[in-house]
């Protein structure tokens, strides 16, 4: 029907009454009835991506475990090459693309095919899984056809847009649809906190970090993920808002290797129908503050537990997706939030920032031959509350990364040191302290992913 119906549209003619012939339309109203201007002047910024990765054949059932992996090292088999298959769209002259991180993730090597077959080398810029986001910039020497970016902000449900790709690698195709959908959240793509655009123009394994475009010609959305139960478009397709997209580039131009968000220091839930009751609220909307940080900075602008959050920078919240998506879009700076308090409505100024290095987080590698060898440590300070997703009541000492000795007694990333044989831990150099212990019997207490746990062990 889709396919028909496209059809349908590239060739109509309107007809004059009383007339036997048909007239081709020749003012914007009637140019409107086709996609063609819009699919011509766009689709040369639309690019084929192609990432070759080398993944190792891990053929014993043990691999990847801390403690197996040390009897049944060299046993893997030989690295095999993967290649992976999306999409992606120019957004500057000098060679800026935009795609999925998980089109490109772990490349070893990515090549750029424009639709009039010139092919470039590409690297990536940044890289940013928690929006699913990759910049990359194409080796030319030459300029590049690009796409303006649009206002994601402005659209409409029912607004039409065009879906550019190369849906299973049969070559660059522009399907047609309209928004469906706005502020859509409820999605497990990247680390699930996204915030989507909603559109029924069909979307194709292949067509990912390819364009969404509106009727100017403009790009509103980056093509991410479909809902599916046959691995084929139903109908129900997402693209990362142009917004965002404006705001990840911009970084990556001005040398970023990460997306740095501003830091919110708040964990909320949505409000629903009971809980609007009782709140007190007339119908539900916003968030409602379940904890805040002693350093966020909406507890520094006033905010306290309990209160909902009506808006940020201007713009509605009713998810905490959106509201991370709001925090991302604005960046660092004064803002104006509206929240209840108490039942009575409130307008405030809250300065946005990256979560603060306070107090510092004393990284530190052990390397001495004590049972943390091969542990990398950190204080926990909002930064790395932020970095590593911990609750925002963590304090102590977190693992950041393990190998050698450290890998084999069973400490994974994220953990959080409690304490050794029984002793707390607060710093880094604490726990190298307690490492240093003569002894043959440990006890190590920690929490992993909000669960405490106790390694037991004798040297």
């Amino acid at each position: 029907m889709i396919r028909m119906l496209s059809a349908l549209l590239l060739t109509l003619a309107i007809a004059v009454p009383g007339a036997t012939e048909t007239v081709v339309p020749t003012d914007r109203a009637g140019i409107a009835l086709s996609f063609a201007p819009v699919a011509r002047s766009s689709a040369p910024a639309v690019v084929n991506i192609y990432a070759r990765q080398l993944v190792q054949d891990r053929s014993n059932p043990f691999a990847g475990d801390p403690f197996f992996d040390q009897f049944f090292q060299g046993m893997g088999g030989p690295a095999r090459v993967e290649n992976s298959l999306g999409s992606g769209v120019i957004v500057s002259a000098d060679g800026i693309v935009v795609s999925n991180h998980h089109v490109v993730a772990d490349a070893t090597d990515i090549r750029v095919v424009l639709a009039d077959r010139r092919e470039y080398a590409a690297q990536v810029l940044l890289d940013d899984p928690q929006s699913d986001l990759a910049v990359l910039k194409v080796q030319a020497d030459e300029l590049l056809p690009a796409l303006a970016i649009g206002d994601s902000d402005a659209l409409q449900v029912g607004d039409l847009v065009l879906a550019i790709g190369n849906p299973f690698g049969v070559g660059q195709t522009v399907s047609s649809g309209i928004i469906s959908g706005l502020a859509r959240s409820a999605l497990q793509v990247g680390d699930g906190t996204g915030y989507f655009v909603q559109t029924d123009a069909p979307i194709n394994p292949g067509n990912s970090g390819g364009a969404l475009v509106d009727m100017a010609g403009r790009l509103v959305g980056i093509n991410t993920a479909i809902l599916t139960k046959d691995g084929g478009s139903n109908g129900i397709g997402f693209a990362v808002p142009s917004n965002l997209v404006a705001v990840v580039v911009a970084q990556a131009k001005a040398g970023a290797k990460r997306f740095t968000r501003p830091w919110a220091g708040m964990q909320a839930q949505e409000v629903d129908g009971s809980l609007a009751e009782a709140l007190g609220l007339d119908r539900p909307l916003g968030v409602m503050i379940t904890r805040l940080h002693p350093q966020s900075p909406f507890a520094a602008a006033g905010l306290m537990d309990g209160d909902v959050v009506l808006s940020l920078g201007r713009a509605p919240v009713n998810t905490p997706q959106e509201f991370m998506y709001r925090l991302a879009v604005l960046g660092p700076g004064p803002q104006p939030v509206t929240y209840v308090h108490d039942g009575a409505q409130v307008e405030a100024e809250v300065t946005l920032a990256p979560a603060p290095e306070d107090p510092p987080r004393d990284t530190l590698t052990v390397t001495e031959d004590v049972i943390l060898r091969g542990a990398t440590l950190a204080r926990i300070n909002p930064a790395v509350i932020a970095e590593m997703n911990l609750p925002l009541d963590a304090t102590g000492v977190v693992v950041l990364g393990v190998r050698d000795f450290a890998r084999e007694v069973g400490l994974q990333p994220g953990d959080i040191l409690v304490g050794i044989n029984g002793y707390g831990v607060t710093t880094p150099a604490d726990a190298l302290d307690l490492a240093r212990e003569a002894t043959r019997r440990w006890q190590i207490d920690l929490i992993r992913q909000g669960q405490p746990l106790r390694l037991r062990f004798r040297l």
